[in-house]
């Protein structure tokens, strides 16, 4: 279309000025729009993880994490945040596995081949075996009477009260002992679904070097380390207190260099 003039006429459109084309419409095809008020269309997939009704013990696990951060941890608590690595772990374990002590079926087994041979008049022969000792009340007794060569503690005992006096009797007792991560993993070994503690006495000949490298390590690493009785755990402030003191810190520095600037003037 022309521009108006200024008396009011309208001049003629331009020749070759473009027309607008009209998109052509398929009457097959009908737009459908979703609604998604109340009663409408399903609305679509959100992440609702903050909504969910998580069960009590998650949220129990997860609320215990959160005070151990913000809380100032002593150190005999703390001790147990201080695991071995993944590699250590793995060597320990794979020693362990080697003294598991038997199961239920096997031992059924072996005294039923025992009877067998006393029916028959044989004279049976048995020699101690050598397997894991687990039990608190058995570990703890073998550390006192020094007959414990290597005691593995887990760290999420609970309540954690039951153990956290069982690092400062090793070191007494002169013990080599270490804090490993999952009281499942131990209680694997023994066949049973958690394990407080396991404590090696003997091993065979073939493995003797390779306990004498992880006993000198942990000596190292737990027994002879005095930042593991010293160190306090936790104190650590959430995302938005943080920010609250960085900007009181803030305030706090820019007072200082006011005051300063107005004592050289």
């Amino acid at each position: 279309m022309g521009k108006a003039a200024k008396g009011g006429k309208k001049l003629p459109a331009a020749p070759l000025a473009d027309k607008k084309k009209k998109a052509k419409k398929n009457p097959l095809f009908e737009k459908t729009p979703r609604n998604y008020r109340l009663g409408g269309d399903i609305q679509p997939k959100r992440d609702l993880t903050r909504f969910v009704k998580w069960p009590k013990y998650i949220l129990l696990q997860r609320q215990k994490r959160i005070m151990l951060m913000r809380l100032k941890v002593p150190p005999a608590i703390n001790q147990f945040s201080m695991a071995i690595d993944k590699n250590q772990a793995a060597s320990l374990l794979k020693l362990c596995k080697k003294y598991s002590p038997e199961t239920k079926e096997a031992k059924k087994a072996r005294l039923m081949e025992m009877a067998q041979a006393k029916k028959d008049g044989q004279e049976v022969k048995t020699k101690k075996p050598q397997v894991l000792k687990y039990g608190l009340n058995h570990v703890t007794t073998l550390v006192e009477e020094k007959m414990a060569k290597l005691v593995v503690i887990a760290h999420d005992v609970d309540p954690i009260e039951l153990v956290c006096w069982l690092p400062a009797l090793c070191r007494k007792k002169d013990v080599p002992y270490c804090i490993i991560k999952g009281k499942s993993r131990l209680g694997q070994l023994i066949h049973q679904k958690a394990c407080a503690c396991v404590a090696i006495t003997s091993v065979k000949p073939e493995d003797e070097k390779e306990l004498n490298t992880l006993v000198n390590n942990f000596k190292a690493q737990f027994n002879d380390n005095a930042e593991v009785k010293r160190r306090w755990g936790g104190g650590i402030m959430g995302i938005k207190s943080q920010h609250i003191t960085a900007r009181k810190e803030r305030a706090i520095q820019a007072e200082k260099a006011k005051k300063l600037g107005l004592q050289i003037a």
